[in-house]
C-alpha cells in the first residue's frame, strides 16, 4: 500500500515536534557583541602579546598593532594611568618608575566630554545576553591577569614595550614632540639590550615613531647612522619587518635632505622584501617613484606610483597618503606627455586636495602660459609643502611647447617678438633659443629667419597637387604588385614534385647496383687470371 505524502503534514505528533522546535529557537538568547572600553581593549592587547610570546606566533602581535590607529584617537592620560595600575604586578619597579617618570607625569590631563564618555567608556564592559522577554543579563566580567615574565617576576618585556609605545603616541598627540623623541630613543636602546625576537614587530613601530618625532623637529638626518646600524643588525638577524621599515625611513630621510645619490645606491644595493609588510611595500614604491621622477626617469616613476596606488590602503584608512601618491602620479603623467583622466579629480577623497593640480593640468592641456604661472603662484605654498614644486616647474617647457604648436597652426609667419609676448618669456634671445629647440625636437615644423627675426611655419603641401603624384602613385602600385607576385610565387609548388624526386632516387639506386655488379665481375675475372699463373 502506497504511503500518503501529505500524512506527515497532518500528523499531530509531527506538528507538535515542530512547535516545540520553534519555541526552543525563540527562547534561545541572542548574544550581543561586547563594546570594550579603551582600558579593556589595551589590557586585552597585552594578553594577546603574552599569548604571542608563549606560542611564538607573531600574528597576535600584528593583530594588536593594527588597532593603534583607532586606539590612539581615544587614548587619554587617565586611561593609561589605570592600565599601568592593572598591567603591572603589585610592587613592580618598572611600573612605578614609568608612572613617576617625567614623560608620563607631565602629560596634560584631558577629561572627555559626556558624549565621548558614552562612546569610549561604557558602564557594562562585559558581554550582555538578551532573552526572549527582552531582559538583559550582564555576564560575569573576567579579571585581568597580566602575563608575567618567569625570570624577573614582572610584566613581560613585550608588554612593557607596548605600553611605552602608547606613551610615545600620547605625547606625540599632545604636541610634546621633543619629549616623545627622547623617550622613543631610550626605548630603542632598551630593546637592543633585551635582544628578544618576539619583540620585532613592536620594535619596528617604535623606530617608525622615533623617526616621525625627529622629522617633525626637522632632525631626521641625525638618525641616519642609527638607521644604517640597525638595518645591518636586522638583516643579520633575518628581521624582515624591522629591515623594511628602516629602509623606508632611510629613503625618506635621503629624499627630505635631497641626498638623491645615496637614495639611488640604497635602492640599487638592497633587496626589498615586499612580502614582509604590505604598508611598508606601498611606502617603498612611493619613495622609489619619487626618486625616479627626480632622476628624469618618468616611465619607471609612473610604473612605481601606479603600483603604489593599486596597493595603497583604503581611502578612509589613510586619506593623506593616498592624496600624496595621486599628486605625484598626476605630475609624472603630465611629464610623460599625457593628460590625466578627468574622472581622477572627481573622487570624494581627492576632489578638494587636487584642486591646485587640476588647474595645472588645465593650463598644460591648452598650453596657456599665463594660467600656468597664475596657478603656480597662487598655490606655491601647497606645492612646497607637498615637495612637488620642482617637478611642476619642469612642466613649464611642456606648456611652452603646446603653445608653440598652437601658434604655428594659427600663423604662417610671426615675429619672435610677438612670440615672446604671447608666451610671456624674458627676452627675444630666449624665445629664439626655445623655438630652435622645439624645431630640433620635432615639436613644430617651422624655420627661423635670424636676420629678419621671423618664425616661418612650413605649410604641409599635398602631394597630389603637383606632377609628383603620378610617379608616387606608380611607385606604390609597383611596390604592391611586386609584394603580391612574390607572395604568390612563394606559395606556388609544382604538382607531384616529390614523386619526381623519388623516381630519380630509384634510378640512381638501380644505376649504382649495375655499377657494383660490373665491378664485382671485373674482380672475378682478375682472380681467374691469378689462378692461371704467370704467362
Amino acid at each position: 500500500m502506497a504511503k500518503n505524502p501529505t500524512a506527515k503534514l497532518t500528523d499531530p505528533k509531527v506538528a507538535e515536534e515542530e512547535k516545540k522546535t520553534e519555541e526552543e529557537e525563540v527562547e534561545k538568547p541572542v548574544i550581543e557583541v561586547p563594546v570594550l572600553s579603551v582600558e579593556d581593549e589595551i589590557l586585552n592587547n597585552i594578553t594577546l602579546i603574552g599569548r604571542a610570546v608563549t606560542s611564538i606566533e607573531p600574528r597576535f602581535t600584528i593583530r594588536v598593532l593594527r588597532t593603534l590607529t583607532t586606539l590612539r584617537k581615544r587614548l587619554t592620560k587617565e586611561v593609561l594611568k589605570s592600565v599601568l595600575d592593572q598591567a603591572f604586578p603589585k610592587g613592580s619597579k618598572t611600573g612605578q618608575s614609568l608612572i613617576a617618570s617625567d614623560i608620563f607625569s607631565s602629560l596634560p590631563s584631558s577629561k572627555p566630554s559626556s558624549t565621548e564618555e558614552m562612546e569610549v567608556d561604557p558602564a557594562p564592559a562585559a558581554t550582555t545576553t538578551t532573552t526572549a522577554e527582552g531582559t538583559t543579563t550582564p555576564a560575569s566580567k573576567k579579571k585581568f591577569t597580566p602575563p608575567i615574565d618567569g625570570a624577573s617576576g614582572d610584566l613581560l618585556p613585550e608588554g612593557v614595550m607596548y605600553i611605552r609605545l602608547l606613551v610615545i603616541l600620547l605625547n606625540l598627540d599632545a604636541g610634546r614632540v621633543k619629549e616623545a623623541g627622547e623617550f622613543a630613543l631610550e626605548t630603542t636602546e632598551v630593546i637592543s639590550s633585551l635582544n628578544r625576537r618576539t619583540m620585532d614587530q613592536i620594535a619596528a613601530k617604535i623606530w617608525f615613531y622615533l623617526a616621525r618625532s625627529y622629522e617633525i623637529q626637522g632632525r631626521l638626518a641625525e638618525l641616519q647612522p642609527s638607521f644604517l646600524a640597525i638595518r645591518q643588525t636586522a638583516a643579520l638577524r633575518k628581521d624582515e619587518t624591522l629591515e623594511v621599515t628602516v629602509i623606508n625611513l632611510l629613503l625618506r630621510s635621503y629624499l627630505a635632505s635631497q641626498q638623491y645619490d645615496q637614495a639611488d645606491k640604497l635602492i640599487a644595493k638592497t633587496t626589498f622584501l615586499g612580502a614582509a609588510n604590505q604598508a611598508q611595500t606601498v611606502r617603498w614604491l612611493f619613495y622609489a617613484g619619487r626618486l625616479r621622477a627626480i632622476q628624469l626617469n618618468y616611465s619607471q616613476a609612473r610604473s612605481y606610483l601606479q603600483t603604489a596606488i593599486r596597493r595603497a590602503p583604503k581611502d578612509e584608512v589613510a586619506p593623506g597618503f593616498v592624496q600624496l601618491i595621486h599628486k605625484y602620479f598626476i605630475i609624472v603623467v603630465l611629464l610623460t606627455g599625457v593628460i590625466p583622466d578627468r574622472a581622477l579629480f572627481r573622487k570624494p577623497v581627492l576632489k578638494q586636495a587636487l584642486i591646485p593640480y587640476f588647474q595645472i593640468v588645465q593650463a598644460v592641456r591648452v598650453g596657456d602660459v599665463t594660467a600656468f604661472q597664475k596657478a603656480f603662484q597662487t598655490h606655491e605654498a601647497v606645492f612646497l609643502a607637498d615637495s612637488t614644486h620642482f617637478l611642476i616647474l619642469r612642466l613649464r617647457h611642456f606648456v611652452i611647447k603646446t603653445a608653440l604648436r598652437t601658434i604655428t597652426l594659427a600663423y604662417s609667419r610671426i615675429s619672435l617678438a610677438d612670440v615672446c609676448i604671447k608666451l610671456h618669456l624674458d627676452s627675444e634671445e630666449d624665445t629664439e633659443y626655445i623655438v630652435a629647440k622645439a624645431i630640433k625636437d620635432g615639436v613644430i615644423d617651422a624655420t627661423i629667419d635670424h636676420q629678419g627675426g621671423w618664425m616661418q611655419s612650413k605649410v604641409a603641401s599635398d602631394v597630389y597637387e603637383t606632377d609628383v603624384p603620378a610617379n608616387q602613385f606608380n611607385k606604390r602600385v609597383n611596390y604592391c604588385t611586386q609584394v603580391y607576385n612574390e607572395s604568390v610565387r612563394a606559395m606556388r609548388y609544382p604538382p607531384n614534385a616529390h614523386r619526381k624526386e623519388l623516381d630519380t632516387a630509384a634510378d640512381a639506386r638501380e644505376r649504382d647496383r649495375e655499377i657494383a655488379q660490373l665491378i664485382q665481375g671485373s674482380e672475378n675475372d682478375a682472380d681467374d687470371m691469378d689462378d692461371m699463373g704467370d704467362l
